[in-house]
């Protein structure tokens, strides 16, 4: 049992379905920081929410990017870190264009509260994160 979870927790995978839990818990803390800023910028500082979503996503995105390539991910097709980091940071900006575009159709057009579009957005966006990183960065090479 406990050799079980220390390869589930601890023990450096290459397994997919080990990552992807891995990746979850990275995403949902990830997740907490983006919309913890998203919600202390709109409602506490009353910055708009489209702008606050951006920052919100970036501090979430370099909380992702840290804890993925302690955790998640023990291979790299890029060794050189700054370079894996603007792969990694591009495939999130085209995550932050799906996350852009769903609190605006649902907000904007829609006229959902910008936190339950928060949320229906966050699914599309996690299952474009983990499967672009994980095929272009962090698979055996």
């Amino acid at each position: 049992m406990m050799e079980r979870v220390h390869r589930l927790l601890v023990a450096p995978s290459d397994n997919t379905q080990v990552q992807f839990l891995r990746y979850l818990v990275v995403g949902g803390f990830a997740f907490g920081v983006d919309f913890g800023t998203l919600w202390l910028l709109t409602a506490g500082a009353g910055v708009h929410y489209l702008l606050s979503a951006a920052m919100a996503f970036l501090l979430g995105l370099a909380v992702n990017y840290t804890l993925s390539v302690i955790w998640v991910f023990p291979r790299h097709r890029i060794q050189d870190r700054r370079r894996e980091f603007l792969v990694f940071a591009a495939i999130g900006v085209l995550g932050l264009g799906l996350n852009e575009l769903g609190l605006w159709l649902l907000t904007g057009r829609l006229g959902l509260d910008y936190r339950v579009a928060k949320l229906l957005t966050t699914g599309v966006v996690f299952a474009w994160n983990f499967i672009a990183r994980k095929i272009l960065l962090f698979s055996g090479n």
